[in-house]
């Protein structure tokens, strides 16, 4: 499922983001700490909530994203890595930020899910 993350399939020259100095609502961080970690906690949600709140896909929308490779995880997730670098000059992320990369960072936790899923169905029937 990490592999969902942009990040965590980085460009080979910032170790995923992490040799990215931002500042995440005006406090020293990294840009891998913002998307594995600081824009999820900023919804402040339980994981439980979190779950429900991005657990609407169809059974056709399943079935679309069990039905690829590993590879093309990596693929889509690389893709995403032009939004992820689009920073500010300054580097200061906060609430645009935010607004500007929530949908990537929900529909990516949810093929994570699904994809996962998919997986312990296929091992444990």
């Amino acid at each position: 499922g990490d592999i969902h993350q942009p990040l965590h399939v980085g460009n080979g020259t910032d170790r995923g983001g992490n040799d990215v100095k931002v500042k995440w609502f005006w406090q020293d961080s990294n840009l891998h700490r913002v998307w594995d970690s600081g824009m999820i906690d900023y919804q402040q949600l339980s994981y439980t909530e979190m779950a429900s709140s991005i657990d609407i896909a169809t059974k056709a929308q399943v079935a679309t994203h069990q039905d690829v490779t590993i590879s093309d995880w990596a693929h889509e997730a690389m893709a995403l890595r032009q939004h992820v670098y689009n920073l500010p000059e300054n580097k200061n992320l906060s609430y645009r930020y935010v607004f500007e990369n929530w949908n990537t960072v929900e529909n990516q936790l949810l093929k994570a899910g699904i994809r996962l899923a998919g997986i312990l169905n296929d091992i444990y029937g």
